[in-house]
C-alpha cells in the first residue's frame, strides 16, 4: 500500500544550542536518517537562535548542518521563516532567510537549494507558496515578523507574536475556498489563537514559554497575532468557523514545551472548526525555559482518509530518545489520499 510520510517540526534555534555544544538541527536529522522513513522535512521556522537579528556566521552553520543528510538532499527540506529568522528593522527584508534558507531556490550559491530538485515543486514566493502531493495541497505561509515594532521585531528579542501579511491571508483564503476537492494542510510558525497548548492571550510571556517585548505585542505572543498589521483580527479563524473542514490540517509551532503539557486546557494536537491543529515544535533543547527536543511523523496511507500522527523524542531527558507512544494520535481527513 502506497504511503506518503512527512517529517515536520522546526524551533531548532541552531545558534542557542551551538552555544551550549549542541547541534540541534544536525542532530534531528541523522536520527530521523536513522530511525524512520521519511519522504519530505516540513520545517516551521526559527532556525536562527539569535536574540538580535540573525547574521552569515549562523545561516552558514544552519547550512552546514542541513549537509549532514545522507539520505536526502537539501531539496527535501521545505523551509518556512520564524519570527527568531526575522531582519532587524533598519535591515533589508528578511534577507538572512532568503539568502540562508531559501524556500524558492533563488540564492542556491548559499542556500544549497536547487528548486529543480524539489520531489514535489513549489509555486509562490518566499514568503507564502504552494505545493502539491497527490490530491493534499500544502499551503505555507512565512512569518513577517519584521520591519520594527510594534508588528516587526526591534534590534533585540524575537518580538514574538505571530504576523503575517493582509496578501498572505487573502492568497490562503482563496486557496482553501477554492480547492475543495483536495486534502489542505496549513503551515505557519504560529498556531491560531485558542487551538493548541497555551496559544491564549498572555499565557506566552505570563507562564515562561516566550519573552515580554512591550513595544511589540505581548498579549499575543503565543498565536498568529497580526494579520495585515491588525491585531487579533480573527481573519483566519473567522474562514474556517464559516466553512467547517475547508482546512483539514495546521501545522505549526513557536510554543517549547513538553508533550505532555495542557495550559489552557488544550494539549498539542487538538480539533477544532473541523481542523486539525498540531505543534510540532521544537527540536532546540536550550531555547526555552520549558523544551523537550521533539518532532512529529505524519503518515498519509493510500485510500485512507486518517493520518497517523507520531511524536519523536530527540533527546532522553523527558522520556526514552526515540517514538514517545503516549502522544501517538490518529487523525480525520475530508477524503481518502491519493496520490
Amino acid at each position: 500500500m502506497n504511503a506518503f510520510t512527512l517529517w515536520a517540526g522546526g524551533d531548532a534555534h541552531v545558534g542557542t544550542d551551538l552555544r551550549r555544544g549542541r547541534k540541534s538541527l544536525e542532530t534531528a536529522i541523522l536520527q530521523a536518517e536513522r530511525d524512520f522513513e521519511w519522504d519530505v522535512m516540513l520545517d516551521i521556522g526559527d532556525l536562527s537562535g539569535a536574540q538580535e537579528p540573525p547574521d552569515d556566521e549562523e545561516g552558514e552553520e544552519v547550512v552546514r548542518q542541513y549537509r549532514v543528510s545522507t539520505r536526502h538532499p537539501r531539496s527535501h527540506f521545505y523551509n518556512i521563516v520564524g519570527n527568531h529568522d526575522a531582519s532587524g528593522p533598519d535591515e533589508e527584508t528578511q534577507w538572512w532567510f532568503q539568502k540562508w534558507v531559501d524556500p524558492m531556490g533563488v540564492n542556491t550559491e548559499y542556500s544549497g537549494v536547487y528548486a529543480d530538485q524539489r520531489p514535489y515543486s513549489v509555486t509562490g514566493q518566499w514568503d507564502r507558496y504552494s505545493f502539491e502531493v497527490g490530491n493534499i495541497l500544502f499551503l505555507c505561509m512565512g512569518d513577517r515578523n519584521d520591519g520594527g515594532p510594534p508588528v516587526g521585531r526591534g534590534k533585540r528579542g524575537g518580538y514574538p507574536a505571530g504576523a503575517v501579511r493582509q496578501e498572505t491571508f487573502e492568497w490562503w483564503r482563496d486557496m482553501v475556498l477554492s480547492h475543495r476537492d483536495k486534502i489542505i494542510i496549513s503551515a505557519h510558525h504560529h498556531m491560531l489563537k485558542e487551538t493548541t497548548v497555551a496559544s491564549l492571550d498572555w499565557v506566552g510571556v505570563d507562564e515562561g514559554y516566550h519573552g515580554r517585548f512591550d513595544d511589540g505585542a505581548p498579549i499575543g505572543a503565543s498565536y498568529l497575532y497580526w494579520v495585515g498589521g491588525k491585531p487579533d483580527s480573527g481573519q483566519f479563524e473567522g474562514v474556517l468557523a464559516d466553512n467547517p473542514g475547508v482546512c483539514d490540517i495546521w501545522l505549526g509551532g513557536h510554543t517549547h514545551t513538553n508533550p505532555e503539557d495542557t495550559t489552557g486546557g488544550r494539549s498539542h494536537v487538538e480539533q477544532k472548526w473541523g481542523a486539525t491543529f498540531i505543534n510540532v515544535a521544537a527540536i532546540s533543547k536550550f531555547h526555552g525555559q520549558k523544551n523537550v527536543p521533539m518532532s512529529r511523523v505524519l503518515t498519509f496511507t493510500e485510500g485512507c482518509d486518517r493520518v497517523d500522527v507520531k511524536c519523536y523524542l530527540h533527546s532522553d531527558h523527558f522520556a526514552p530518545q526515540g517514538w514517545y507512544e503516549p502522544a501517538q494520535r490518529t487523525v480525520p481527513l475530508k477524503m481518502p489520499f491519493s496520490f
